[in-house]
């Protein structure tokens, strides 16, 4: 133990009006005055915040679920305009299935959240209670999921708008996916801003668009008994070609159809894992006000969703793809219907659209709060780079979020920014995930057994069964449109994982200090070579630093022009008559082959010994001034970075605006 009046240890307070560099200041302006861990607590979510950071994901997705129910109903041909009913009835008893999955996952979560109340997210309740494997499992799946999450709702946002007039100068559908990046790039920054300054950024929309959608369905339902007046010209009542394209029997292909269909609207249920895996995001207490934002999202999301589909039954609204070409999206279409594209309601249309792009484009958020807290758990734990896990100075995960951007980015643009064509890969890593983690929780019930453990086991384990129905539906209805290659990128991240953790463990082995001969100080010789190309200021100061780190001091010299060879041992000569220099000869005119041929010649002369490689750099005044230098420092650090018991030492010379080279 040490004492803690041991004078060999001490610690030192720096002072924080230290002047900032350049770099510095551009950072503090674009994401604000970094925060203390003192701090901490202030960053902290209350629950009004925590529901559009973390539930903007799920709630956003209303606006494409039922979409995606009714292009599947009516693509099978179950859409005829003679057996409406019959659409209707289908469409809402897939709703109302998807809904009661909904409150199944809920309260599956609900106990997740008290007995994991430092985050139980898949990863950590599958690693906990049915192994590594399934919690690697578990945290690839979600990993590839957010990622996902981040490119459809960004895709599907910016896509909303181009059926909106006022947005027309823009032609966002023939630019999205520059608007795509752009929007992904605002997040990424808005995120590295700090949770908490995210969430009231992204408030104020998700309460506008969840007021709008009430107001909406509300108006729907309550219309026809005041005599609202609805715009049906603006709704598609048919689909291309006609009826008569709607020929399948629905008795043969019932089934499949609706099990394709129950798949594609269960894209509404991504994201509802969110809370459980923020938990320690929240204000005290964090396991109750989690809970109940978790309930309000649950009912927020299940009642928009149900209203919505039947709105679009209703109205007899239609959603086909035909050829790259779509119809307006239904919630365009019903927002058109109920509130008009003109007169005195037309404002409420466009209000709308607004907000369902914005929420759309925002439900990244949750991928942007959850992907960089479940990376650094996995880097914590060793599976992931240990960057991960670092906390930056708005006390957010700055490596996770700028990763994640990244990754989104290049998804959108080899997809190009298509939702259609990111659907299929969409949901079922988070249904793997919901399957693991319940599956986990029953484990832990059987293994805690507390008061309740069977009514608590009994509930996760309808869920872990509800979740793997589902997962199997999704995996079959969707695996050749692209879900295998889900299922392909989670193996591959699960071996990645094993991969990392072997090397930290390894790593681990052969650095970790093993009995008495650890401690012991072993001199070393310590060959130090100086690299000279000119005779200058700089030169001195790296002759002068190389000799004070060891009296075998060699300066070395690339002989590039023999005439300039000339000139400078001329004045070496005359400066340095004591310091021996070595001129390597360069046929090929390169200088960092002779650079490396020397050092392995000093080593095998010198065996045991370290050599010190002292580089003279010249810093610029001007920030321009950099680009019209060589850089030859960082070229031959580079290129010695593998040579063992090889040091590079660089030494900087600031040059002035009147100093000139010689």
């Amino acid at each position: 133990m040490v004492d803690s009046h041991d004078k060999t240890i001490k610690h030192i307070s720096l002072p924080d009006d230290l002047p900032l560099s350049p770099v510095q200041k551009f950072r503090h302006a674009i994401l604000g005055d970094p925060i203390s861990t003192e701090d901490a607590g202030h960053t902290l979510l209350p629950k009004h915040l925590a529901l559009p950071v973390f539930s903007s994901d799920a709630i956003s997705s209303v606006a494409y679920a039922t979409q995606q129910i009714v292009l599947a109903l009516g693509g099978a041909g179950l859409w005829v305009a003679s057996q409406q009913s019959t659409y209707t009835t289908y469409t809402m008893g897939v709703s109302a299935a998807i809904v009661a999955l909904l409150a199944i996952v809920v309260l599956s979560y609900w106990q997740t959240i008290y007995a994991y109340p430092n985050g139980g997210g898949s990863y950590i309740v599958s690693k906990s209670n049915l192994g590594i494997l399934p919690g690697l499992t578990a945290a690839g799946a979600l990993l590839i999921d957010y990622v996902l999450t981040v490119s459809v709702s960004i895709a599907s946002g910016i896509q909303n708008l181009k059926d909106v007039p006022l947005f027309a100068p823009l032609h966002v559908g023939d630019h999205l996916v520059l608007y795509c990046v752009v929007a992904i790039a605002l997040l990424t920054i808005a995120n590295l801003r700090g949770l908490k300054e995210s969430g009231r950024m992204f408030a104020l929309p998700t309460y506008i668009f969840v007021f709008m959608c009430y107001l909406m369905i509300g108006l729907g339902l309550i219309g026809p008994f005041i005599g609202w007046n609805f715009h049906t010209e603006y709704v598609n009542q048919d689909w291309p070609g006609g009826t008569a394209t709607a020929t399948k029997a629905v008795g043969t292909f019932g089934l499949v159809v609706l099990l394709r269909a129950f798949a594609n609207g269960c894209s509404a249920m991504t994201g509802t894992e969110a809370i459980s895996n923020g938990v320690p995001a929240f204000m005290e207490p964090k396991s109750h006000n989690a809970a109940l934002t978790l309930v309000t999202m649950g009912i927020i999301l299940g009642t928009i969703f149900l209203g919505i589909s039947w709105l679009a039954m209703q109205f007899h609204v239609v959603y086909w793809e035909n050829g790259g070409i779509t119809a307006p999206s239904v919630i365009d279409q019903i927002s058109g219907c109920v509130f008009g594209k003109t007169g005195t309601w037309s404002v409420a249309y466009l209000i709308t659209q607004i907000f369902t792009a914005l929420i759309l484009v925002l439900a990244a958020n949750t991928s942007f709060a959850d992907f960089p807290r479940l990376s650094s758990l996995l880097a914590r734990d060793g599976f992931m780079p240990r960057q991960l896990s670092n906390l930056g100075d708005k006390l957010v995960f700055n490596n996770g979020i700028i990763a994640l951007g990244v990754l989104a980015a290049i998804l959108i643009v080899i997809k190009k920014g298509s939702v259609d064509a990111l659907i299929p890969l969409y949901a079922i890593g988070v249904f793997l995930a919901f399957t693991l983690s319940q599956a986990g929780m029953v484990k832990h019930w059987f293994s805690d057994k507390t008061k309740g453990w069977q009514i608590k086991a009994t509930i996760n384990g309808c869920g872990a069964i509800a979740t793997f129905l589902v997962l199997i539906d999704i995996a079959v209805e969707k695996f050749a449109e692209g879900a295998w290659m889900i299922m392909v990128l989670i193996v591959i991240s699960v071996f990645c994982f094993r991969k990392v953790s072997a090397h930290y463990a390894d790593v681990v082995q052969q650095l970790q200090l093993v009995g008495d001969h650890a401690i012991q100080i072993v001199p070393r010789e310590n060959i130090v070579l100086v690299l000279v190309q000119s005779v200058n200021k700089g030169t001195l100061e790296a002759i002068n630093y190389a000799r004070s780190l060891s009296s075998k001091t060699i300066a070395i010299h690339v002989e590039i022009d023999a005439e300039h060879t000339a000139l400078l041992s001329e004045k070496w000569l005359t400066l340095f008559p004591d310091l021996e220099l070595e001129v390597l000869e360069s046929p090929y005119r390169s200088l960092v082959a002779p650079v490396l041929r020397f050092v392995d010649t000093t080593r095998m002369e010198h065996p045991g010994a370290n050599v010190t490689i002292v580089i003279c750099e010249f810093i610029a005044s001007k920030w321009w001034h950099t680009f019209l230098h060589g850089h030859t420092g960082f070229i031959l650090r580079l290129a010695l970075l593998t040579k063992r018991d090889v040091v590079t030492a660089n030494v900087r010379y600031f040059l002035e605006k009147h100093d000139e080279v010689v």
